[in-house]
């Protein structure tokens, strides 16, 4: 039996559906869908609730893909790619981890593994990298179920508009079953993190971004300290050095998360302290550097609860929008204990994807979960808004249909695409129905 009501990771979001379902094969799932149908019931699917807004909210039928798990085909290609179909309720975690024993990788992966296959694709999940796309552009074929129980393929070749409407598909066209990966040799990563200033990494941006695979940096709100991380890309066969036990323990576990946990309990209770404890935070940080197996050095875990926003905008701009929000903290009474995320991602042709048709840099605001996030978000928003940012699909945005619209160049495509699919609008919530009018 599977307890009705639900939250998601960061607890922000709840939901008490009718009920809850977890079918283990693809026949299951259809009877569950037309049981819905017969009910009047809409149907959302979730994967592993790490999305910060409700789009898994339902107060009719929530499907979890958990038990829809496992890699079901490989087929490998002579310069030693291959095309790797995997169940929709894969977690990232679960197959890297099995790519790697495989001798195969995924191109590029988010900072968090915890997400579903399905979920990472729906919601528009990237990583890093000037020269990378997101989780969905790495995607070669979909298998939907219809509402009425067909299952329909997509991919470059077959049913196209379909393709480019279900990688970036938000839940809205069907239920994912199935997804064939385009996945690479296995390669292992070089990571160089150190500290430095967010003045010397602006003024540097172009020539950093471009000399290095995968670039990001995170500054440290009320003060001019950045920690960046540039990870270089290496074969498969190259020697390894991870960090030890007792430095990954130290840096990763203790100061990151739980350390980290403690300091944000105590400025939620005293917000004047976060802009010194910033300071202190930032010229601690020390430098290191090591080389382990892709997977591992793209995520990281994450512990300490928190609520997000991220809002990717032309690359071109992302030093401006800094630049104002290090102004708006300015003049603001607002306290931010949160490092501000930068990461880099190049154009694609995915209708609803945050880097549709430019290059892309993302800049991601978090709050801790204890601590009110509207006043800061309402100011970041509003700054990328100025430059035509466009809002992360699973991450806490203001935006309805009609500003969405005027962002989103294929936004009515998306619109006829999902009419035909659902007419009837079993895969809708009110949530949805608000992104989508």
């Amino acid at each position: 039996m599977i307890e009705r009501s639900w939250q998601n990771w960061a607890g922000n979001q709840h939901a008490y559906p009718v009920h809850r379902a977890e079918p283990s094969s693809v026949d299951e799932l259809r009877a569950i869908l037309r049981d819905a149908v017969e009910r009047s019931r809409t149907v959302r699917c979730v994967g592993a609730g790490h999305s910060f807004t409700p789009i898994a909210v339902t107060d009719g039928v929530q499907i979890s893909l958990d038990s829809l798990r496992g890699i079901e085909s490989v087929v490998r290609e002579d310069d030693g790619s291959a095309r790797v179909t995997v169940l929709a309720g894969t977690r990232l975690r679960d197959l890297t981890a099995r790519l790697w024993d495989l001798g195969l990788a995924m191109t590029n992966l988010g900072d968090i593994d915890e997400q579903s296959i399905a979920g990472a694709i729906s919601t528009g999940t990237h990583g890093t990298g000037a020269r990378f796309g997101g989780i969905a552009t790495q995607v070669y074929a979909l298998e939907l179920m219809t509402s009425d129980g067909r299952l329909v393929r997509c991919s470059r070749e077959e049913n196209m508009e379909l393709f480019h409407a279900a990688r970036v598909g938000l839940g809205a066209l069907g239920v994912i079953t199935r997804v064939t990966l385009e996945c690479v040799p296995a390669f292992a990563l070089r990571a160089v993190e150190e500290p430095s200033t967010l003045r010397a990494t602006l003024a540097d941006l172009d020539a950093i971004v471009a000399g290095v695979d995968h670039f990001e940096f995170y500054w440290f709100p009320h003060t001019d300290r950045v920690l960046t991380k540039r990870n270089t890309r290496l074969p498969g066969d190259a020697a390894l050095r991870p960090l030890g036990k007792v430095r990954s323990y130290l840096d990763d576990e203790l100061l990151s998360n739980t350390v980290f946990e403690g300091l944000n309990r105590v400025v939620t209770r005293v917000p004047a302290l976060i802009p010194r404890l910033n300071s202190v935070s930032a010229r601690a940080l020390s430098a290191r550097e090591y080389t382990d197996r892709s997977y591992r050095v793209f995520a990281s875990s994450r512990t300490v609860k928190f609520v997000e926003m991220e809002y990717a905008v032309p690359v071109a701009e992302i030093g401006g929008v800094l630049r104002e929000v290090d102004r708006w903290l300015e003049r603001s009474a607002v306290s931010i204990a949160f490092p501000v995320e930068v990461r880099f991602a190049a154009a694609d042709d995915i209708w609803l994807s945050t880097a549709y048709g430019r290059p892309t840099a993302y800049i991601a605001v978090h709050q801790y979960h204890r601590r009110d996030h509207r006043e800061y978000f309402d100011a970041v928003e509003a700054i990328c808004r100025s430059v035509g940012g466009r809002p992360h699909w699973g991450k806490l945005h203001s935006l309805g249909g009609d500003e969405l619209r005027d962002t989103c160049e294929h936004f009515d495509d998306f619109l006829r695409v999902r009419d035909a699919m659902d007419p009837m609008k079993l895969f809708g919530s009110d949530y949805l129905e608000r992104l989508l009018s």
